[in-house]
């Protein structure tokens, strides 16, 4: 974790340089384990966690709100929570999501995870909330794949939407950008997904490719599938874009036929 913390230092001080008025960085950004026992043992309440700690005094110093994905402890010591902190300017912890949509797959030629034998399912989409760059939602990396949740969050008039990742290789080449550019153009809604990218260990391998997507379906930035080290990508947020889409392509749900999301 001292590791990655110091990495994702480095990121705030690009972020920082840039100008950035948020940052976003990949889901489990505080450690990736090799196993789900390791998983467990490594988490701590983020009052107790060096990383979390570390996270909230960039934030405070910079005068900068990060989201960032970490590991907690869940109730019972058996499992841990999956969740997204947003931390504002002063340092302080203002919100969490707790990622809905657990990976248990076996990809043919490629790994099998149980993300659900170690990690507890949250059970509720948080409202969308203001911050510095706009009205956020917050999701995480296999919740990409279930619109239900960012349709949720559209109806709660979020501009824009999130999807922190560590992507597996072979999902990532296939689903990864259809994906996001799929929730940007249902949603009206700009979508920014950081993304863990390399080797984690000899099973274990992110997709990488970060990428912000316009509210009209475009990848206005992307970084690629190679560790080259800590780096961001930033774009612009225009609110008047998502109002002219919404006002000349309205999108009117038929609620009489099928159910509200």
């Amino acid at each position: 974790m001292t590791h990655n913390l110091g990495l994702c230092r480095q990121v705030i001080q690009k972020a920082v340089a840039a100008g950035a008025k948020a940052l976003f960085l990949p889901e489990a950004s505080d450690y990736i384990a090799g196993s789900a026992a390791e998983t467990i043992s490594l988490a701590k309440p983020v009052q107790e966690s060096e990383f979390v700690l570390g996270i909230q005094e960039e934030a405070r110093n910079a005068q900068l709100s990060i989201n960032v994905g970490v590991h907690e402890p869940a109730t019972g010591g058996n499992r841990v929570k999956n969740t997204l902190l947003w931390i504002n300017e002063a340092g302080d912890i203002v919100q969490r999501y707790q990622k809905l949509h657990l990976f248990d797959v076996e990809i043919h030629g490629g790994p099998i995870l149980r993300e659900s034998d170690s990690v507890e399912p949250g059970s509720s989409i948080l409202p969308p909330f203001d911050t510095p760059v706009g009205r956020v939602g917050l999701t995480i990396c296999f919740d990409l794949r279930f619109p239900e949740i960012s349709l949720a969050l559209k109806r709660q008039n979020a501009q824009i939407i999130i999807y922190p990742s560590a992507f597996t290789v072979p999902t990532g080449r296939a689903h990864w950008e259809p994906l996001l550019r799929a929730r940007a153009i249902e949603t009206q809604a700009y979508v920014l997904a950081a993304a863990q990218v390399g080797n984690h260990s000899e099973k274990r391998r992110s997709y990488g490719h970060a990428m912000i997507c316009s509210p009209w379906g475009e990848v206005l930035a992307e970084l690629g599938g190679e560790d080259t080290g800590p780096d961001i990508i930033a774009a612009d947020i225009d609110f008047a874009q998502v109002q002219k889409i919404k006002k000349e392509m309205p999108l009117l749900r038929r609620t009489d036929v099928y159910p509200e999301v």
